[in-house]
């Protein structure tokens, strides 16, 4: 690059893959959230447990301000992704057209030190 930085493409690649694979796991943690956490209202009594409403009530009411953080997050980390994957192709486009210049003659003498 013109300005003497180095990027490692590699690491941005690699920070891109682990997002992608956290994106995986939120996907399952929010599945679960949303299917695997419902209890029926007859879990918590009949009715002649009156307070068994005010706990399904409170469940739900969890359940859903859950789901709802899963979803933060997972919008989150997939915008994080999205924008390391824009910078590492403006790098790598970057990184070409720096080459084809120097390529056609325009960079640094060929054989001279960096």
């Amino acid at each position: 690059m013109s300005n003497g930085m180095r990027v490692d493409l590699s690491a941005l690649d690699d920070v891109i893959r682990k997002l992608n694979g956290l994106l995986s796991n939120m996907d399952s943690a929010n599945s679960k959230a949303k299917y695997e956490t419902d209890i029926p209202s007859t879990a918590f009594g009949s009715d002649k447990f009156l307070e068994s409403n005010q706990l399904h009530k409170a469940h739900a009411e969890e359940k859903a301000r859950i789901e709802k953080i899963i979803k933060g997050l997972h919008e989150l980390i997939d915008e994080f992704g999205k924008s390391a994957s824009k910078v590492k192709d403006k790098y790598t486009e970057q990184e070409h057209a720096e080459k084809g210049r120097y390529d056609a003659g325009d960079g640094p003498a060929k054989g001279a030190a960096n």
